[in-house]
């Protein structure tokens, strides 16, 4: 169910939902455009949004300029203190905004930037926030992992490793084991990295299962064995980290574009929201070895690349247990805000 619809000033990547309470009806999307002629560059913005589920209203409140950015992430839900947004771009920056109430009171609310490193003069690709926000793992161009710390208005890179022989298109933290921070790169490898010894050591890889480059991972919040795998080779793996030599679904799950980014839902348990590139995107159903691809969406004309699912149960037009989601395109610059049609409680019970 379609509810509302926007296009960005430039080529749409990523789409969060704040998930700290009193501000999760607050969407940040991200842009990167690259810029041509005379005057070449990489340029990119940050469009903070309401979004009202029961009207269907996606209103824009701030629009930031920035270099060309490939992520953005909220800080976890944790500490007190307004939320935090960081964004990897392509300068080679790790940027934090900090949201809160803006001086327009019209607006409502707004970011400002509280922080800024240079981790690399390559291109900052990926982040991800471990779990009590303190540190931040960044995925570079040059195959590179970075790890920065997060102090008060301060950031400071306390490691950084050749990791991969191409783009690192990943990278993040088990949510179980935060000493332990996954890559996956364009080298087709999937890595495990200890930091408790720096410099860190490789806990395990896999450079056999994937064909194709890896895009995205993410660990299951509610089984610290299992992590999933996107790949531009089209699958979906399923993998329990005790044995890494290959998925537990031994046929994976091919979602018939490149699996750009994954996320799990909040709150129902095994459902998993897919970005597939050149073919829209899929709510995936997991149980243990079996995949199930329960809905896909296709409305959107161009490059799949940004989804998130919002962080509280939605009740609109008498729909109980629905979630909203917002997705995003790249070439068509088009931010879509949609409910999925499946009844997410026959899934399996809503756990809040």
């Amino acid at each position: 169910m379609d509810l509302a619809h926007c296009c960005l000033e430039g080529n749409a990547d990523a789409v969060e939902f704040c998930p700290h309470e009193s501000y999760r009806h607050v969407l940040a999307a991200s842009t990167y455009t690259l810029q041509e002629g005379d005057q070449p560059g990489r340029a990119g913005s940050i469009s903070l949004f309401s979004v009202d589920a029961d009207t269907a209203r996606l209103d824009l409140c701030q629009r930031i300029e920035t270099a060309g950015i490939f992520d953005i992430k909220w800080n976890p839900v944790g500490e007190c203190g307004d939320p935090l947004l960081a964004q990897a771009d392509a300068d080679g920056y790790l940027r934090i905004h900090s949201l809160g109430c803006s001086s327009d009171e019209a607006k409502g609310f707004s970011l400002r930037e509280i922080a800024d490193e240079k981790i690399s003069s390559s291109m900052g690709l990926f982040l991800d926030w471990n779990p009590s926000a303190t540190s931040i793992t960044v995925g570079l161009s040059d195959g590179s992992v970075s790890i920065v710390s997060v102090g008060e208005s301060q950031l400071e890179t306390q490691e950084s490793w050749k990791a991969h022989d191409f783009e690192v298109w990943t990278t993040s933290f088990d949510t179980h084991q935060p000493q332990l921070v996954y890559s996956g790169s364009d080298d087709c490898k999937f890595k495990c990295w200890d930091l408790r010894d720096g410099p860190s050591k490789l806990a395990f890889q896999n450079s056999k299962v994937h064909t194709m480059g890896v895009t995205c991972i993410a660990k299951n919040p509610n089984d610290p064995n299992t992590v999933l795998t996107g790949s531009y080779d089209e699958y979906l793996r399923v993998w329990d980290v005790r044995s890494i030599s290959k998925p537990v679904n031994e046929t994976s799950t091919c979602l018939g574009g490149g699996v750009w980014r994954i996320k799990y839902h909040p709150f129902v348990s095994g459902l998993v929201l897919a970005a597939c590139m050149h073919n829209g995107f899929s709510i995936v159903k997991i149980n243990g070895d079996k995949t199930e691809v329960i809905e896909t969406y296709t409305k959107h004309e161009s490059l799949a690349y940004g989804a998130d699912w919002h962080r509280e149960v939605s009740f609109h037009e008498g729909k109980e247990n629905s979630t909203l989601v917002a997705t995003c395109s790249f070439y068509d610059r088009l931010l879509r805000i949609w409910m999925p049609e499946s009844d997410l409680k026959l899934l399996q019970d809503i756990v809040l």
